[in-house]
């Protein structure tokens, strides 16, 4: 794997990259505005000797710089106050930002921070369906939306390589957060540098492609999809766009975050859409938070 990170990183950033891999990353928080202002649970939580940094892009996110107990065992969590995720985690809801008008699928959705985040856009009103396959996992996406007072989901345990099945329509806005090999979780599990190879980038590359079929098959003309890994491979990213590009009326749009990485257009000796450059990167020694991809499609 390390002869393909020195082909995506260059030899002059591939030492960055793996000190980075290394360096412990600051948990951060996402505020549930349905249920308290921003301020109020900042006010809440210093005062209980936390120390929070507002994150620059996300309004409602802040770093936990400092933890006097678990951020995850206080009142205010337990009320469904906050959802812990990570920074770039948030970053596709922000980018979907439906609002009530919309009918949203979250397709693979569990264990629903996402899912939260969007509600939250939409002022609990509106429909998400929130889909996911695993049994275990959507028991943590039901219980999640609970705690956090979420009212306008309907959870559905299936495949969403079959939302075609449920027969659905007028499908606006599709957010496709999807099941990937995780090489970019690395700093948060370091385990992934030995269990991960070439075979699993493959595996979860096809498994994408079918998903984000699936998705623009049942988006709306005009809707928006919205796709994310937590993987930095290309093949799970880039090529998995470019071939949505090639089979759909679709077109990339601007995610309109001054955040990130623009995305590949020439890797492995492969030349891609120019368009890929308005998708999004993120990397640990760059960006503090965890290895991740997100773009925007707009189908026409």
């Amino acid at each position: 794997m390390i002869d393909r990170y020195i082909k995506l990183f260059g030899e002059d950033q591939i030492i960055d990259f793996l000190e980075g891999n290394e360096r412990k990353l600051m948990p951060s928080i996402k505020v549930n505005i349905l249920k308290i202002s921003t301020e109020a649970l900042y006010e809440k939580l210093t005062n209980k000797g936390f120390e929070l940094k507002p994150v620059p892009f996300v309004s409602d996110g802040f770093y936990v710089k400092k933890e006097p107990f678990s951020i995850g065992a206080t009142t205010e969590y337990l009320l469904g106050y906050y959802y812990i995720q990570r920074v770039a985690s948030m970053i596709p809801s922000l980018a979907l930002s439906p609002t009530a008008r919309d009918l949203v699928v979250d397709m693979c959705a569990a264990p629903g921070g996402k899912t939260v985040h969007l509600a939250q856009f939409m002022n609990n009103q509106g429909v998400i369906l929130a889909m996911d396959l695993d049994r275990q996992r959507m028991k943590s996406l039901r219980s999640n939306l609970s705690r956090c007072g979420i009212q306008n989901v309907i959870a559905i345990r299936m495949d969403a390589a079959n939302l075609a099945q449920l027969h659905v329509k007028n499908i606006s806005k599709i957010l496709l957060d999807a099941p990937c090999s995780g090489s970019g979780l690395i700093p948060v599990d370091p385990t992934r540098k030995m269990s991960r190879g070439y075979e699993d980038i493959e595996f979860c590359s096809n498994i994408q492609m079918k998903l984000i079929k699936a998705a623009l098959s049942s988006l709306t003309r005009d809707g928006e999809l919205v796709y994310s890994t937590c993987s930095i491979e290309p093949e799970e990213n880039e090529f998995v766009i470019e071939a949505a590009l090639n089979q759909f009326e679709v077109r990339i749009t601007d995610l309109n975050i001054d955040f990130g990485e623009p995305g590949l257009t020439n890797i492995f000796g492969k030349k891609l859409s120019p368009e890929l450059k308005k998708a999004r990167r993120f990397y640990p020694h760059l960006h503090k938070t965890v290895g991740f991809f997100i773009c925007k499609l707009k189908k026409v």
